[in-house]
Parts: structure tokens; sequence; C-alpha cells
């Protein structure tokens, strides 16, 4: 069984993220697809997936198992980009327990959000198999250097990571840092950062502090890491320098925010 994961930013919701998952799988001559919404707690190795209501499901039967075997490269096929993540045949894709309710922890943190910069463009020039490999480069250099930053991370992006930090410093070092490695992989990322409260529910972390990031990194050019005044106001080495980037409109965020570029 083949099975998929994509996860991204519900503008409607302010609170987190929303993901779907989907599996396909062939016997004889039938086809059999299943994807819905899910629930993913963690991160890496060591999240776990659920199904947040009953996955919808599709028999599709073929004249001949030739045709069965072809429906199923092709559909697999679509999904082999940045978009979506595949998942190995061992991952489980579970019910939501009913009535267990995780426990409640507020806290304060950084948070970093970077995404790669064309990423389509680069996917649809490399092909499929040079762009997983480029891809595999950009996850392993971007997560060394969170490891070195002392930073968490929360959730894959499709093309991007988001982390929390406990120092603003940290977070800032990690964007920079980032932002050089992946040069050499010929890629570009954009970056924000943010300073405020989340919610940590089980393993899961939600909280507008997220969505603000993913707003701020939204609004940085090719190359630019950005952040909020919020964060800026944090940070007390002088070694940072910031350029002000004028004051914008955060889509889903309630008034204009002022933005600065980090010059490091």
């Amino acid at each position: 069984m083949a099975k998929f994961l994509r996860i991204g930013v519900h503008d409607s919701n302010v609170s987190g993220y929303t993901s779907k998952a989907w599996t396909v799988r062939r016997a004889g001559v039938n086809v059999f697809l299943c994807w819905g919404a899910v629930e993913v707690r963690g991160a890496t190795h060591r999240r776990s997936i659920c199904w947040t209501v009953a996955p919808r499901r599709k028999t599709i039967r073929c004249d001949t198992r030739e045709r069965a075997i072809q429906y199923v490269e092709r559909a697999i096929s679509l999904r082999l980009d940045h978009v979506y993540e595949r998942l190995a045949d061992s991952t489980l894709i579970r019910r939501r327990p009913a009535g267990r309710k995780a426990a409640h922890r507020r806290a304060l943190a950084t948070i970093l959000v970077v995404d790669i910069v064309r990423s389509t463009e680069k996917a649809a020039l490399l092909g499929d198999h040079r762009w997983s490999k480029v891809m595999n480069h950009y996850y392993a250099a971007t997560r060394r250097q969170l490891r070195l930053a002392r930073g968490t991370e929360i959730v894959t992006t499709g093309d991007g990571i988001l982390a929390r930090f406990d120092k603003p410093g940290e977070a800032i070092r990690c964007a920079v840092a980032i932002r050089q490695n992946v040069r050499t992989l010929g890629l570009e990322i954009r970056a924000g950062l943010h300073a405020g409260e989340y919610e940590l529910i089980g393993n899961e972390v939600v909280g507008l502090a997220l969505h603000i990031g993913a707003r701020v990194a939204a609004k940085a050019r090719a190359s630019e890491v950005l952040v909020s005044s919020t964060l800026k106001e944090l940070v007390t080495d002088p070694i940072f320098r910031f350029r002000d980037r004028g004051a914008h409109k955060l889509k889903g965020v309630p008034d204009k925010w002022r933005l600065y570029a980090v010059e490091h």
C-alpha cells in the first residue's frame, strides 16, 4: 500500500495546521483508494497520525490487472512531489482515540517558519527524482541547524519547516545559517520569526503565534529573514541589526504589524 501525507496552513484556522492523508492499494483488478483529513501529533519518526473523521473510500474496478497496475502507478506519480510526503509502509494511520483528553500547557517561544522560494518551478525543472534528492539534502541541512541552535521541529509544511526556540537570538542565527547552507543546493529560502504564546496539547503545538510566524514568512522576499516587531523588541544582542520593512497586514491576523529584515 502506498501512503502519503500533506500538511499545510488552513487560512481560516489561526490555531494551527490541517493535514490530509491519501492511500492506494491494488488487489487483482481492483484499486482501493482512501483519503481524508488527519491529525498529526509530534514530528519526524515520533509523530502519530490519526483520522479526524471517517476517511472517504473508493474502489476502482479495472478491466485487467495491467490496467490496475497502471492506474496505481499514475496515481502515485501525481503525488511524488514537494507537496506530499511519502510515508513508509509501516506507518500507521489510526482512528482518533475517543474520550481521551490531552493535557493542555501554555508557554512562550520564538516561532520560526522556513519556506523554499519558487519551489514548484524548481521541482518542474529538475524532475521528480532529482528534486526528491535535493529535498532530502535540504531537510537534512535544515534539521542540522535546528539541532545546533537547540530548536524543536514542530512540523514540516510542504517544502518548509516550522520550529520553536526558547531564545530569539538562537532562532535568528538558525534562520541565517539555513539561508546560507541551502544556497549550496541552488535553493533560496524565505524565513519569518515571531515570539508569542503557544499551547501544547499532548504532543501537538498550536496557537496564534504559529499563524503569525507563517504570515511573516509569507511577506519575506527571496533570501530574506523577517521578524515581527514583537520579536525585535526581545533581542538585546547588539550583533543583530534590523532594517525596517514597514507596516503590513497579515492575512487572517488583526491589525497591521511592523516587520524588520535581519541584516546579519
